[in-house]
């Protein structure tokens, strides 16, 4: 039950999670997905559809990089729409959260 409850928490913030690191750095994929598991325990296989999804969306757009150790680097950076999203989405998650820990206060 806790585990359920879990996820689907995790899968409420996961895009909120990826505009919050694109906003600090472009990035590519698997440094998203790393960064991910290793901060709310995601599993890498969640981030390639949410990526794809927030590309045909607008939020986000990539370019190649060449990389010294192998083939180039598909990374994604914010797109205007992107970086509005994030700080609409941020605005929200503030006053959600407040609003929780609000009601959680009073409920011990």
């Amino acid at each position: 039950m806790v585990e359920a409850v879990q996820v689907q928490l995790k899968k409420g913030v996961l895009e909120l999670c990826v505009l919050a690191l694109l906003s600090r750095a472009d990035s590519y994929a698997y440094e998203i997905a790393s960064r991910l598991a290793e901060g709310i325990d995601m599993g890498e296989g969640t981030i390639y559809p949410l990526m794809r999804r927030m590309q045909d969306d607008g939020l986000v757009e990539t370019y190649l990089v060449e990389s010294p150790s192998g083939p180039s680097r598909k990374y994604y950076r914010l797109t205007e729409a992107g970086k509005q999203s994030f700080t609409s989405q941020k605005a929200a998650w503030s006053a959600f959260a407040k609003a929780v820990n609000d009601i959680l206060g009073d409920a011990q």
